[in-house]
């Protein structure tokens, strides 16, 4: 092989190829959580919305009932100083309290949220099977 031939075949830019789809094989577009190859319509659309809209209303009420809990219990712990006065196993009660009684209020809003989306993802796929 000769130099003349290898930078001749360098030279020359990479053949382009279009790539393109046959409209009768083509899907319709589809918008939200549709499965690919199946085709979205109006009502999927609108059961997505109210979907999203009801996990979106139920973060929002279990995020504000969270605030509100825990505020409430680290008031009591903050403006009672008589629970200082309570002693288990060598701690008072509010050291007691703010080491221990949040993971319970946690672990209650997690059940409570997870029970609710799960209620909310079931009614959704009902829906849409009826529909």
């Amino acid at each position: 092989m000769s130099d003349g031939a290898v930078s001749g075949a360098a030279q020359r830019p990479p053949r382009r190829v279009r790539v393109t789809s046959d409209a009768a094989t083509s899907v319709a577009g589809t918008r939200g959580i549709a499965l690919p190859g199946s085709p979205a319509d109006d009502a999927d659309a609108v059961f997505a919305r109210a979907l999203r809209r009801s996990q979106l209303r139920l973060a929002l009420g279990t995020v504000a009932g969270f605030v509100v809990v825990t505020a409430t219990l680290t008031l009591v712990i903050a403006l009672i100083p008589q629970i200082d006065r309570v002693v288990i196993v060598g701690l008072p009660l509010s050291w007691v309290l703010h080491a221990f009684a949040f993971y319970p209020v946690i672990i209650v809003f997690a059940l409570l949220y997870a029970r609710g989306a799960a209620r909310n993802e079931r009614a959704y796929r009902d829906l849409r099977e009826l529909g």
